[in-house]
């Protein structure tokens, strides 16, 4: 009983700090603290973890403390620092299982990124970020360096642009609502262009941004619906702007992104069959061609993809939970 009413005391203390003692806020607050640690060596302060993520000193403090005891934390005495600890390293790890569908995927992205000069990444949200799943590029990428667990912008980037797009017009307004309130400048370049984007996603399947996040960077994201994650991932290129203006994106980038997203889409409806269970194809898998601008299915898809219905383009589908 004693174990419990100290257990007890100090979740009450947590939701008190909440304000109104909304336990719901406090877990909340708690993975706001997670996300400060970008990669598994990063080292940070209460302090530091306060001005990141903008709560309280001392709220920040109760909660690297009860993280450390649940083993999401460490602290590191001799740096009076914490990092990330076993348990959510072991939960990243857990979440992340099917290495063979991730494999398949980046062989996907490389096949594209072959092609082009550019940085091809897969992408998935988180609140107002995304984080790169898997990423790939040729020897002559120029531009864009991310890697895998960088975080991008939602306002600034296509592939932000794309996913908000995606969201149905009441989820993606509410959504932008909510930005609005948290991170106003990034609200005031995303807003101004959510029809346009809605515009383009549903008369092509992609969304372009040219110059929005870099003057230099000029990108095209498509997003796809995930049955794994419930809500729309995103597989975006940013190119050298000298090199690939906006027509060019249109008329050489758009048709080989959207034979990407057709790919990656049926990997995705059928990951949770064969994918986790080992028994994929090692035949070699054609990347769909394009002749002005319309798909035509190449030969020799894997049995994966043979046994799957193809997924619906983003912008067609519907559903009551954001889809479209």
């Amino acid at each position: 009983m004693g174990r419990r009413s100290e257990r007890l005391s100090k979740q009450g203390a947590l939701a008190g700090d909440a304000g109104e003692g909304d336990v719901i806020q406090v877990v909340s607050r708690a993975f706001d603290v997670l996300r400060c640690f970008e990669g598994h060596e990063a080292r940070l302060g209460n302090l530091e973890i306060s001005n990141r993520c903008g709560l309280p000193r001392s709220t920040v403090s109760r909660l690297t403390h009860t993280l450390t005891r649940m083993g999401q934390l460490v602290y590191l005495p001799r740096d009076q620092k914490y990092r990330i600890g076993p348990s959510a390293v072991a939960m990243s790890a857990s979440m992340m299982k099917g290495a063979q569908l991730r494999s398949m995927i980046r062989q996907r992205l490389q096949e594209v990124a072959e092609q082009l000069p550019g940085t091809v990444g897969f992408v998935v949200p988180d609140r107002f970020h995304l984080v790169y799943l898997q990423f790939a590029r040729s020897a002559s990428a120029l531009g864009l360096h991310e890697g895998t667990g960088s975080r991008i912008s939602m306002a600034s980037t296509a592939a932000g642009a794309a996913y908000t797009a995606a969201l149905s017009p009441e989820v993606g307004d509410a959504f932008i609502a909510e930005i609005e309130k948290e991170a106003p400048e990034a609200a005031k370049i995303l807003k101004p262009r959510i029809e346009a984007n809605r515009q383009s996603l549903r008369e092509h399947g992609y969304v372009v941004a040219c110059g929005l996040w870099s003057p230099h960077i000029n990108g095209l994201a498509v997003p796809i619906w995930s049955p794994q994650y419930q809500t729309f991932v995103v597989i975006t290129i940013g190119l050298l702007s000298a090199m690939y203006d906006e027509q060019r994106l249109h008329a050489e980038v758009a048709p080989l992104m959207v034979g990407l997203g057709r790919s990656l889409a049926s990997l995705l409806e059928g990951a949770e069959g064969d994918v986790f269970n080992n028994r994929i194809s090692r035949k070699p898998v054609a990347m769909a061609v394009h002749n002005n601008n319309k798909p035509i299915n190449s030969e020799g898809v894997n049995e994966l993809e043979a046994g799957t219905r193809r997924a619906r383009p983003a912008r067609s589908l519907r559903a009551g939970d954001g889809r479209r």
